[in-house]
């Protein structure tokens, strides 16, 4: 169970680090076909450092937790993913369906609950001790 579970976040990790790499060197393509259009270079170099930023460090994050099975290093992306998903349902609410709506709302979703069980079931502290001396 363990191996598989650390497998699967390493895959994923690996596929959040690509897509880290195609918002970085190819932003206008994979923004659009996620529903994001710029409309001046400082859109373009938003998109290119947030989602930059968010995919890379999930991704990082991830690998690096999955590798030293360190469920610690989970909790960033947790919360990252957790965050996205529920910002998206507040979306959904406030402004209603788009076509594809689910899509994304799944990946999150998939993400929040497949590193939630890595911080359940691989070695971690407990989060008092993380936060001791705050």
């Amino acid at each position: 169970m363990r191996l598989a579970l650390t497998a699967l976040i390493f895959a994923i990790g690996l596929f959040d680090l690509f897509m880290a790499a195609s918002f970085l060197f190819n932003p206008l393509t994979v923004a659009q076909s996620l529903g994001v259009v710029p409309i001046a270079s400082a859109g373009i170099s938003t998109i290119r450092a947030d989602f930059t930023a968010f995919f890379g460090v999930a991704g990082v994050a991830m690998l690096w937790g999955a590798w030293r099975r360190n469920a610690d290093l989970l909790l960033v992306p947790m919360l990252l993913f957790g965050v996205s998903f529920a910002a998206r349902a507040f979306d959904l609410l406030a402004t209603g369906p788009y076509p594809g709506w689910p899509v994304p709302m799944s990946v999150e979703l998939v993400e929040f609950v497949l590193l939630l069980a890595g911080w359940r079931f691989l070695p971690h502290h407990r989060i008092a001790e993380l936060t001791e001396g705050l």
